[in-house]
């Protein structure tokens, strides 16, 4: 397999795709970076076949046997880091740091913890129940345990956003449960999640528990999706994508993990700390330069602190360097693509129109090549605009200000403009009153909330309400939800 053409992986072979090869584009400089293979649907429909024949060995391998695969597939990983980094960031536009930080070493410490994650415990006994004499039988004691099961075939569809970390985040809990996976990254950024196939076939994973499959053509996704030997996909990407994959879930009745979009809200009360509120709002102009669903692009701030926020956030701004994402320095790089950056664009134009202040960006960046979005403020807007209401997906902030009549009336008013979403992901709270942030935050309607911080706790559960999504993973609920639930019980 050449370096910069890629094969198919099937049922622990590299296959030659029989639609040949598209051009993965570097998105700072518009080079290409690899060719990726272009899957046909019975090469996908394969790979759902191998992996569902592979199910049998492999859910039945012992905890140990798994635990020590994905042990070698994080040394691999480690061993080969820089090489990774270095292409993570070439196709996706992460910085140095990010492609780093938070993608390659971020897979490789989720590959650690599902080790340890497949010894974990999967037998809960349960109270014993006694039962009087009747129609049933004789009296007794029933005795019960729950035990979670591999689910069986899952399907993974990644996102463009973070082509180590998301893909790692779905294929090692997976496998740490027993099941076998069909992986099919998202097109942008594939050559990464390659990577990590090889890595796990020299760990020695059996043919068939990994199968990684591409393209372009939406086709690719439905066929790993509706093929009849998947039991599960789990997704993650925009909420109108997860709909329709959740109809077709639906039909056969598979199981789903939806990982979808998000507007979250950063509800800044007027006695916060502004300094800590602007660094954790501010890391949507930063962090994969907006490209985010957990991001707090969506500010709710009380009218008496609202002009200094946003006085802040546009200084904040003004010492971010954006370009090229390996030139040092580089805080703010290129969004995925050229359509991409066109999107955010006309957002932002949609809420100048709207009515919207644009206290810094609403430019393109003067550079000749790469698709760049200069880190943009909207300010003074209003709940009904559409750069409110829908995801960006981009270096943008909304500023929407309230008023309130005392200090209840500001929480029960920003509690009301928050929880206004088809979204709830992760929210936020910034207040100097920590017991007052954590009695709106138990309040809000989101899956997760950071309370005076943007960080998060890889232990807790991870997931939305609303339409951000179904089902919880991270830590030991991705071993959840990657099983089913079997009672066991037997006369004492």
């Amino acid at each position: 397999m050449s370096a910069d053409a890629r094969r198919l992986f099937i049922g622990g072979e590299w296959v030659e795709p029989e639609r040949g090869h598209y051009e993965v584009v570097n998105p700072a400089t518009e080079g290409v970076v690899g060719l990726a293979p272009e899957a046909s649907g019975a090469q996908v429909r394969a790979a759902a076949s191998a992996a569902r024949e592979a199910f049998a060995g492999w859910s039945r391998t012992t905890p140990e046997e798994r635990a020590g695969i994905l042990s070698r597939a994080a040394a691999v990983l480690r061993r080969d880091f820089a090489a990774h980094a270095e292409l993570a960031q070439a196709e996706s536009g992460a910085t140095t740091a990010t492609a780093r930080g938070m993608q390659v070493a971020v897979a490789v410490a989720r590959f650690e913890r599902y080790a340890k994650g497949a010894l974990e415990p999967v037998e809960a006994a349960l109270p014993p129940q006694i039962h009087e004499a009747g129609p049933m039988g004789k009296a007794g004691v029933v005795g019960a345990l729950a035990v979670r099961r591999p689910v069986g075939v899952v399907t993974c569809i990644t996102s463009y956003n973070n082509p180590w970390a998301n893909p790692a985040g779905k294929i090692a809990p997976a496998l740490a449960m027993g099941n076998t996976v069909v992986v099919k990254p998202a097109p942008q950024d594939p050559l990464s999640v390659y990577g990590m196939a090889a890595a796990l076939e020299e760990a020695g994973v059996p043919p068939g528990v990994v199968n990684v499959v591409s393209g372009t053509d939406s086709a690719v996704g439905e066929a790993a999706v509706a093929s009849p030997d998947v039991d599960m996909v789990s997704f993650t990407g925009s909420t109108a994508v997860g709909q329709r994959i959740g109809e077709v879930c639906g039909r056969d009745m598979k199981r789903q993990l939806m990982e979808l979009g998000g507007k979250g809200a950063a509800i800044v009360l007027d006695d916060a700390d502004l300094d800590a509120a602007v660094a954790g709002i501010g890391t949507t102009f930063s962090f994969y330069s907006g490209q985010i669903c957990t991001a707090p692009t969506r500010v709710i701030v009380q009218r008496g602190v609202y002009e200094e926020l946003v006085s802040r956030l546009a200084a904040y701004i003004g010492y971010l360097k954006v370009g090229d994402p390996v030139a040092p320095g580089t805080i703010v790089g290129p969004v995925i693509s050229a359509a991409h950056r066109d999107r955010i664009e006309a957002y932002v134009e949609d809420g100048r129109k709207e009515g919207a202040r644009v206290v810094a960006g609403g430019e393109r960046p003067a550079f000749d090549k790469g698709f760049y979005v200069a880190p943009t403020l909207l300010a003074d807007c209003t709940h009904d605009m559409r750069v409110v209401r829908e995801e960006i997906f981009g270096p943008v902030v909304v500023v929407v200000p309230f008023d309130a009549d005392g200090p209840e009336d500001a929480e029960e008013t920003a509690i009301a403009l928050a929880d206004a979403s088809d979204y709830g992901l992760i929210d936020y709270v910034w207040s100097g009153d920590v017991a007052r942030a954590f009695r709106v935050a138990r309040r809000l309607r989101a899956g997760g909330v950071g309370v005076n911080t943007i960080a998060r706790n890889m232990e807790a559960p991870f997931g939305g309400f609303k339409k951000s999504g179904v089902g919880r993973d991270v830590g030991s609920y991705a071993l959840h939800a990657y099983s089913e639930l079997q009672s066991l019980v037997w006369p004492g």
